[in-house]
Parts: C-alpha cells; sequence; structure tokens
C-alpha cells in the first residue's frame, strides 16, 4: 500500500508541478551549480531565482526535493569544485547547471563519469552535449538561434558585416564561429573579424578599423560586460544608429542595458523566450516572479524555471532518486513550460525551435523587433 501511495503521489508531480509528492520520507538533494559572483553573476543569479521559483511550485506544502545551491564564480575549477562537493558531500540525485560554457566543457566530464544527470540551462556552445550522455540541456544552441537573427538583419537591408568576438572562452568563440557561418549563408560579405579578450576594456583599435571599413552591421559574439563596453566604446567612436549591432546569446540579459543604457539601443538578438509572450503560463510566471523577487525574469530565469519543472517531472517518473533511472526518465521529456513544447533529442540537446524570436533592445529593455 505504501508503495502505491508513494507511485501516486509521484504521477501526481509528473502531471502537475505545483502538487507535491507527500509520501516521500526523505526529499530528494538536486545540485544548483551557477555563477553568483564576479562579472557574470547576472546570468547566474537570474538562473538560481528560476529554479527556487519554480522549487517553491513543486514543493508547496510538503518537502519532496531539496535544492544545494554551489557558487562556481564562473571559473572551471570552481564548476570541478562544486561539482564534487555535490556529489561526494551532498548525494544528489542531478545537477542543474553549470552557467557557462566554459564551465560545462570542465565540469561535465566528472558529473558525467559519475553516471550524474548535468542539465545545463544556458550553455550554447556547440559540443555540449558530446561531452556524454548524462550530460543534458535546455539551452536552445547558438546554430538555432542565430541564423534567424541574421535573417532579420537582412530583412533590414543589411549586406556587408564586420564579426568581432572573444578569443579567450568556449561559449564566445563557439558563438563567432555560428555567426560567421550564419553571415555567409545569409549572403552577407564579411568585411573583417576582428578579436579581443574577454576582460579587455579598450576596444578602439579594432572598432576604428571596422569603422573605416562602413559596415552595414558589426555582429558581436561575447558575454554581456564586453558586450556592453563595445557599444559604449562604438558610440563614442561615432558608430551610429544606421550601423545595425548583432549580439549572441551573452547579449540576452538586462544587465546590457544597464551597462550601456542608451548605447545599446538597436542591438539585436535572437531570443527563445519574451517576456511579453501571452501565454497563460508564461503570464502566470512573469507575476510570480514579479511577486517574489520583485523584478522582471529574463530569459535564464524562464530557461531554469522550466528546467526545474523538467527535472522534478523526470524524478516522478523515475519513480525514486537513482541518477541512471532519472537520466533515462529525462529522456522521454514531453512538456509544455513558459517556453513553450519541450523535448529531448536522442543527443539531449532541445528538439524544437519554433519559439526563437528576434528583439530588440530599446531605452534599457528588449522588445520584438520590427
Amino acid at each position: 500500500m505504501r508503495r502505491r501511495a508513494l507511485m501516486a503521489s509521484l504521477a501526481a508531480l509528473a502531471a502537475a508541478p505545483g502538487r507535491v509528492a507527500r509520501a516521500q520520507e526523505a526529499p530528494i538533494p538536486i545540485g544548483l551549480v551557477a555563477v553568483l559572483s564576479g562579472p557574470n553573476a547576472a546570468y547566474g543569479t537570474a538562473i538560481r531565482a528560476g529554479v527556487e521559483l519554480a522549487l517553491g511550485q513543486v514543493n508547496a506544502g510538503a518537502a519532496r526535493l531539496r535544492l544545494i545551491v554551489e557558487d562556481s564564480g564562473g571559473s572551471k575549477d570552481g564548476a570541478i569544485n562544486a561539482a564534487r562537493k555535490l556529489i561526494g558531500r551532498d548525494r544528489v540525485a542531478a545537477i542543474i547547471g553549470p552557467t557557462l560554457s566554459n564551465e560545462m566543457f570542465a565540469m561535465g566530464p566528472v558529473t558525467n563519469a559519475r553516471g550524474i544527470p548535468t542539465i545545463g540551462t544556458s550553455t550554447t556552445a556547440g559540443g555540449i552535449t558530446d561531452i556524454g550522455p548524462f550530460i543534458f540541456r535546455t539551452a536552445l544552441p547558438e546554430a538555432d538561434v542565430i541564423p534567424v537573427t541574421m535573417k532579420k538583419a537582412a530583412s533590414r537591408g543589411v549586406k556587408r558585416v564586420a564579426l568581432m568576438y572573444a578569443n579567450d572562452d568556449a561559449f564566445s568563440k563557439s558563438g563567432f564561429e555560428v555567426m560567421r557561418t550564419a553571415a555567409a549563408g545569409t549572403g552577407f560579405t564579411i568585411l573583417t573579424v576582428e578579436s579581443f579578450g574577454s576582460r579587455d576594456t579598450d576596444f578602439s583599435a579594432q572598432l576604428t578599423k571596422i569603422k573605416g571599413l562602413a559596415p552595414d552591421a558589426v555582429g558581436i559574439s561575447a558575454l554581456v560586460e564586453p558586450v556592453a563596453g563595445v557599444l559604449l566604446q562604438a558610440r563614442q567612436l561615432g558608430f551610429g544608429r544606421e550601423t545595425l549591432f548583432i549580439g549572441g546569446n551573452g547579449s540576452n540579459s538586462p544587465k546590457l542595458g544597464q551597462i550601456a543604457g542608451t548605447a545599446a539601443d538597436g542591438l539585436i538578438v535572437g531570443s527563445p523566450w519574451f517576456i511579453g509572450k501571452q501565454d497563460p503560463l508564461n503570464l502566470a510566471f512573469v507575476a510570480a516572479f514579479r511577486a517574489r523577487f520583485g523584478r522582471n525574469p529574463d530569459q535564464f530565469a524562464a530557461q531554469a524555471y522550466d528546467t526545474l519543472g523538467i527535472l522534478a517531472a523526470a524524478i516522478a517518473r523515475a519513480g525514486n532518486a537513482d541518477p541512471a533511472r532519472i537520466r533515462n526518465a529525462l529522456l522521454k521529456t514531453d512538456r509544455v513550460g513558459v517556453m513553450g513544447p519541450f523535448r529531448f533529442t536522442e543527443r539531449r540537446d532541445p528538439a524544437s525551435t519554433e519559439g526563437v524570436v528576434v528583439l530588440e533592445m530599446q531605452g534599457g529593455a528588449f522588445r520584438i523587433a520590427g
């Protein structure tokens, strides 16, 4: 009878994430590895908020899942050490994170070797799921998003582009390769390719060269802080609104507007989510997020929110905390969340790209690009 009660409760959790499996005596520990300090903390802070909001809804009324959070600090070693703590000390059944692709390439082999399902919510670089069979991601790869952005640029008359990228991290380099391929595939002439370090603050040499070539658009593949720095310096050097700036997934943060202000106006970027999406699930998510945190969610919070729901439902289907069973249950995901319909491919990437929209920064906030 106890077993039947447990399975009934687990089935209820899978069907309705806000309802709790009460028969589980001890909550199942799951880990979150996120960048919560340093220059990229805006991403990790949003991810943590999205996970915690979903966890509260899943656990409403009784403890079912126990979240243990580790700050990676944005470094490879920090991510590896965080994973080792979660696996060895806390005996987690699964891990959400880490935040950055660089971190996943370092941490993923550790968790995969230990057979711990690991779900990246923001790791968009190519090759992430090639790490191993226990590595998943709910973030759309850049290869699925950037071509949509390039098509939008073409519709605005762009024909000649310059490309810039940070040459010292996996995410930015992978995004740049996608950007270059997508630009060529769209028929753009690539006038020049300029690189910089992700901690650089002076981009004047690269931007002066680009300005002399008079491109219609400048594509930038980097995390949010260097992108903001490029935009601020570009405006100082006289780049007008006639030059379109195109971002990759690193630009999908409200922090871009907070740092660059009006210098970021006009930048376009592809995204699998938009706050203004008029869908009941999304409206409820946005309202709940605002009520709890006093601010608007971003794409990273939305992806993390859905990811916790996906993981909770997989644990329910698995019937216990065995990581191998959870991994197999994740592969059977078929769920509708705030990001829209979601399934994993056999390679553990998102199966659908139908929700990609192109956003434009205006007045410090994103809106649907016209």
